[in-house]
């Protein structure tokens, strides 16, 4: 283990906690990074990935933080999470590029659809989450869901895109609250979500974020008229719903192996197929509106 946990003051779960209950920060980005160092050069690549993108996450947030950690610990920090991109054999790695390669053959629309149903499997999880103090905004998902779905049949209201544009910049303030990085909620039968957990994948909040951007970005050209080159949202989101920090943290000995990560992924492929198919709005509403959104990911 590393020299951070080489004391006498508990398990690092508990040196963990006691750093955030103290807010000490820039303590708990060396620490993170610290458990991945030693994760990394043990072999554990899937801790090694969990635990240094969190370290990342938390001193990019904020000046202060960045200038109390350290150039040379960044340094090193993003070097090895360069290395760890190059990882083939990695869940984090691999489902994105598949994803990237089908989206090749796709339409814009296609994958923008892609997208909406894959934020839309989070709604269930983003309710219970928003009763984190100050995460609140993650309660809006819901409405923003269905707020997308029907406005790429009809234009919204100013009030409904300006609502839309209050809950993209919401989700962008997230990361680097107290609740983002603190907050848990109970899972009946498994271990605690925390909601630090949606950091993986290149961070759900960040990728929804994007979605909602891309979103707003779309519907301000197609009010103007614009026909070609829309732009409409990428990829990105749509491996995250994988969750696969939780799993890692959680003990998951392989990714691959989790029922619930089979399970998403089904989804996902399902759903490549389905947009591929010609597929009706009625269609499309029933399974984002009645049947994403009712789902616990979880299970």
């Amino acid at each position: 283990m590393p020299v951070f946990f080489k004391t006498n003051k508990g398990t690092p779960e508990e040196q963990l906690n006691s750093l955030q209950k103290k807010k000490d920060w820039a303590g708990l980005a060396k620490a993170y990074y610290q458990m991945g160092v030693s994760a990394m050069e043990a072999g554990n690549l899937n801790q090694a990935q969990l635990w240094l993108h969190r370290a990342d996450t938390i001193y990019s947030a904020d000046d202060n933080i960045y200038d109390a950690v350290g150039e040379k610990l960044m340094d090193d920090c993003s070097e090895r999470i360069g290395t760890l991109e190059g990882e083939e054999g990695l869940l984090y790695n691999a489902v994105p590029f598949e994803i990237s390669q089908k989206a090749e053959d796709m339409s814009g629309f296609q994958v923008h659809i892609w997208g909406l149903m894959a934020i839309s499997r989070l709604v269930n999880l983003a309710n219970r989450l928003s009763k984190v103090p100050g995460c609140e905004v993650l309660g809006e998902l819901s409405w923003a869901v269905d707020m997308m779905f029907n406005s790429l049949q009809r234009f919204p209201s100013q009030e409904e895109y300006q609502h839309l544009m209050d809950v993209c910049n919401g989700l962008y303030e997230l990361n680097g609250k107290q609740g983002y990085w603190c907050g848990q909620i109970e899972v009946p039968g498994k271990a605690p979500f925390q909601v630090f957990d949606l950091n993986g994948m290149m961070g759900v909040e960040q990728e929804i974020n994007s979605f909602l951007d891309s979103h707003l970005r779309l519907l301000a050209a197609l009010s103007q008229g614009e026909e070609e080159d829309l732009p409409f949202a990428d990829s990105d989101m749509i491996g995250c719903t994988l969750l696969p920090d939780y799993y890692v943290r959680t003990g998951a000995a392989s990714l691959e192996e989790v029922p619930q990560i089979k399970a998403e992924l089904q989804r996902i492929w399902n759903d490549y197929e389905f947009i591929c198919s010609a597929f009706t709005w009625e269609e499309a509403a029933k399974k984002i509106i009645l049947t994403y959104k009712q789902l616990d990911i979880l299970e």
